[in-house]
């Protein structure tokens, strides 16, 4: 007779067991955006937020956040202690961003243009006029930094002082994956768009994970079994996982310009993107500029990150290349002791 023998889980495995279950189970999620701010302008979903200094305001020049099209813009403010926005109020910065809020259905026919022309100039007006400033910096992240450059670019006459993008492509000659995947030839852009109006935050986050696919399905959760008995690694992978499951959907039309005349046309590098009529001319931006890639960045390749320094007038031209990824630029251990410092310290020498 076959027998089989059963081993009795370890006090330890008990222990692992129980805490997995209070942490998926029974605790709240960890509050975000705790950053104090107050709502200063609105514009349909959009909302401009005004972050009070922590210390007395000691730089002169304020800080327009611009942000992407996807996901929520609480990533630049995720938790006390692991924040870009804290630490700029902390050393003084008069800070601000533009959320751009969930698009409904009705939001469908937002275009680039939209944002570009309607939107971030009245939110610079405003900043100008609460601040009581002469000029400004723009800091623009992924899509949202993009988007800063184009503008930039069709308004050179504006006070923009300094111009810093986080991981934002303006290159797309050579995407990765998204280039096979996004070819005209067999991706149905029309039809995407044309039936679903908004595309889904769902849609574009599959895609996303398909860059990589193991790490970003199974990792985080194989991670949390291994460290779950460590309280910070607990917290840390809780946000994380709030943030990357909090997302919006993308604006049909805007999305059907994303994918045609960026990645599939790659009309901006190559000087014939139109905005509301207006030919972008990339070398119209003379602001101070601070352009960062990240290394392992799957989304943003670095090599469509560096092309802009190749083509602007900026006098003060730094491209600066941080070994991490996409979203680890702006949270997590490294951009809390060198990259949050690096940002902090050349908004603050280019300020004066």
């Amino acid at each position: 007779m076959l027998t089989k023998e059963f081993k009795t889980p370890s006090d330890e495995g008990l222990k692992k067991v129980k805490r997995l279950t209070e942490v998926f189970v029974m605790e709240p999620e960890p509050q975000v955006g705790q950053t104090p701010k107050e709502v200063v302008w609105t514009k349909n979903k959009a909302k401009l937020y005004r972050y009070q200094p922590a210390v007395k305001k000691t730089n002169k020049v304020p800080i327009l956040m611009i942000y992407a099209l996807i996901n929520k813009p609480y990533i630049l403010d995720l938790y006390p202690g692991n924040s870009l926005i804290e630490h700029l109020t902390n050393k003084g910065h008069d800070v601000y961003l533009l959320d751009w809020g969930v698009p409904g259905y009705e939001d469908r026919h937002m275009k680039f243009d939209d944002y570009i022309v309607d939107y971030i100039p009245q939110a610079i007006k405003k900043v100008l006029r609460k601040s009581q400033a002469k000029e400004i910096t723009l800091l623009g992240y992924c899509i949202g930094g993009t988007m800063s450059a184009i503008f930039t670019a069709l308004n050179p006459q504006l006070p923009i002082r300094n111009l810093l993008l986080l991981t934002s492509p303006i290159d797309f000659t050579d995407a990765g994956l998204f280039t096979k995947w996004l070819d005209k030839r067999y991706f149905q852009l029309d039809k995407l768009v044309d039936t679903l109006g908004n595309i889904p935050f769902e849609m574009i986050d599959f895609g996303n994970k398909l860059l990589s696919p193991i790490s970003t399905t199974y990792g985080p959760y194989v991670s949390i079994v291994d460290r779950v008995e460590d309280d910070n690694f607990v917290l840390n992978w809780k946000l994380m996982q709030k943030w990357l499951n909090d997302g919006v959907p993308f604006p049909g039309e805007a999305y059907r310009q994303w994918i045609r005349e960026f990645y599939q046309e790659n009309k901006l590098i190559n000087g014939e993107l139109v905005i509301r009529g207006e030919k972008v001319d990339l070398s119209n931006i003379k602001a101070n500029l601070l352009n960062i890639s990240a290394t392992r960045d799957n989304i943003a390749l670095p090599n469509q990150v560096a092309p802009l320094n190749n083509v602007v007038s900026s006098k003060n031209n730094t491209y600066h290349s941080v070994e991490t990824g996409h979203i680890s630029v702006v949270v997590g251990r490294k951009a809390i002791k060198e990259i949050h410092p690096y940002i902090e310290n050349w908004i603050t020498e280019n300020s004066y």
